[in-house]
C-alpha cells in the first residue's frame, strides 16, 4: 500500500524529479550545477547544494528517489521536518567537501551529482535510529537487520572506492554518512547534557 511520503521529502523527491525533466528539456545549462572540483575551474559556490537535485539517468533518479522514500519518510517522521530538514543538508554537504577533497587528492577534474550522498547519510541514520530492524533491500534481496545492511553498503562503498575508477562517487557517498553521523551524536550527545 502506498503512502504519502512527509512534506520534506516530498518536496525534495519533486525538486530532484523537476530537475531532471528540465534538464532533459536544456542539458546545456546543467554543468553550471553539477559539482566542480576546486581545481577545475568550473567549482560555483551553490554547488556543494545544487548537484544533489541533478541525477545522470533515469535510473540513477529512480534508485536514489525509492531509497529517499524508503528511508526519508521515516526519518522524516522520526525527526519532524526542520531537523529532517538539517539532516539532508549536512549529508549533502559533507559529502560533497569529501569529494572535493578527494578529487583534489586524486588531481581529478570531474563533476559529481545526484542525492546519493544524501541519501548515504538518511542510510546511515535509519541504522542508526533502526539498528534491529529487518529490511529486504533489492540488491541482494535478503532479509537483514538494518545494522548489517548499512555495514555491509558503507564497507563495499570504502572498498569501491579505493580500489576502482567506476565514476561513481565512493568517497561522496562515505562522506554523506560521515555528515549524518556527526550530526546525530551531536543530536545525542545534546540531549545528554
Amino acid at each position: 500500500m502506498y503512502v504519502s511520503p512527509p512534506p520534506v521529502t516530498k518536496a525534495f523527491m519533486l525538486a530532484c524529479v523537476g530537475v531532471f525533466c528540465l534538464f532533459v528539456l536544456a542539458p546545456q545549462f546543467e554543468p553550471w550545477f553539477m559539482l566542480w572540483p576546486l581545481q577545475s575551474g568550473g567549482f560555483m559556490p551553490w554547488q556543494p547544494i545544487s548537484y544533489a537535485f541533478l541525477h545522470g539517468s533515469f535510473t540513477h533518479l529512480f534508485f536514489n528517489m525509492l531509497g529517499l522514500y524508503m528511508f526519508g519518510s521515516e526519518l522524516e517522521r522520526v525527526f519532524g521536518p526542520k531537523r529532517y530538514l538539517n539532516l539532508l543538508l549536512a549529508s549533502t554537504l559533507s559529502a560533497a567537501a569529501i569529494q572535493l577533497i578527494f578529487t583534489m587528492l586524486i588531481g581529478s577534474n570531474s563533476p559529481t551529482l545526484g542525492a546519493s550522498g544524501a541519501l548515504y547519510g538518511l542510510l546511515l541514520s535509519f541504522g542508526m535510529l533502526f539498528p534491529d530492524r529487518i529490511i529486504v533491500p533489492l540488491i541482494p534481496p535478503i532479509p537483514m537487520k538494518a545494522k548489517y545492511f548499512v555495514a555491509i553498503f558503507g564497507g563495499l562503498e570504502l572498498l569501491l572506492g579505493l580500489n576502482t575508477q567506476s565514476g561513481v562517487a565512493h568517497f561522496a557517498h562515505l562522506g554523506g554518512m560521515l555528515g549524518a553521523y556527526l550530526l546525530i551524536r551531536y543530536w545525542r550527545n545534546a540531549r545528554r547534557r
